[in-house]
């Protein structure tokens, strides 16, 4: 038995390994930064943020302080005997994690779910793919892209994923091994939140399951790339409102460049790969 755990680990920790070499050689992970440039000179797009930014900020404040005043405690104590010295900032680092999942979901399924596909969508219209957001709303003519967005005319996506919090508590538990599981356990929330992000490109392309797994099985390191990225931008709750849309529109320019077909073998766009080369 012993042995059979053994060979598993060895092969789950084999397949990560991999996993994180394809995500790096992807360059996938820029697109996030990307989006921050993106968003921050098109100030066009500010719109759907600044319209939910005080009770997203309010309710950030709320959720972040009520987990560290009643949870950072006893996280520590528990640290305390897996991390040493580290046991302190573990802790607050995983009450952050905590927080901004919380965040996360609260926001996205009461305040900003139909805010992020506006941004989306705005984005595409930026980048010249009109005939793909029509496939799921209305398009106006004339004004910036967010004025050009009309009324859906397919219905917003799942608020709520009931099989993504038990994942994300599942894998909670890797956060007390020192620094090593706290890796481990942003890999495995990026792995899921890559393909989550194009959730939306996939409605608009209006495909199946089959078809969304075996695109999602081609680029899966790409996808794991954005991910990792994307979940440490918004690991702090105080600031994961700006790079959840941030991350929209990062999200945003990888659809672009996929419908336009200028990506690489590996799924992300030449020039990526050539920034990323100039970087190491």
């Amino acid at each position: 038995m012993a042995d059979k755990v053994k060979e598993v680990a060895i092969e789950e920790a084999e397949r990560l390994r991999n996993l994180t070499a394809d995500a790096a050689r992807s360059a996938a992970y820029l697109y996030p930064i990307r989006g921050i440039a993106y968003f921050l000179s098109h100030k066009s797009l500010w719109k759907p943020l600044t319209s939910k930014l005080a009770p997203t900020m309010t309710l950030g404040v709320g959720i972040t302080t009520f987990m560290f005043v009643f949870t950072y405690l006893p996280q520590a104590a528990v640290m305390a005997f897996t991390s040493g010295p580290l046991a302190a900032i573990t802790a607050a680092l995983l009450v952050l994690s905590e927080s901004s999942t919380l965040f996360t979901i609260l926001s996205k399924t009461f305040l900003i779910d139909d805010a992020l596909v506006d941004t989306f969508d705005g984005v595409l219209l930026s980048k010249s793919t009109t005939d793909l957001v029509s496939e799921g709303r209305q398009v106006k003519a004339g004004g910036d892209p967010i004025a050009k967005l009309g009324k859906l005319v397919k219905s917003p996506l799942a608020k709520f994923t009931p099989k993504a919090i038990i994942r994300y508590v599942m894998y909670l538990p890797l956060n007390f091994i020192p620094v090593v599981g706290t890796v481990i356990f942003v890999l495995l929330q990026g792995k899921r939140t890559g393909p989550v992000a194009h959730t939306r490109y996939f409605q608009l392309k209006r495909w199946n399951k089959d078809q969304q797994e075996k695109h999602i099985e081609q680029y899966r390191g790409a996808y794991t790339g954005f991910g990792v990225a994307a979940v440490l931008l918004e690991l702090v709750p105080l600031a994961s409102i700006f790079f959840a849309f941030t991350n929209t529109v990062g999200a945003a320019l990888w659809a672009a460049d996929m419908e336009k077909q200028c990506i690489t073998k590996e799924g992300t766009a030449p020039r990526l790969r050539e920034q990323a080369k100039k970087a190491e």
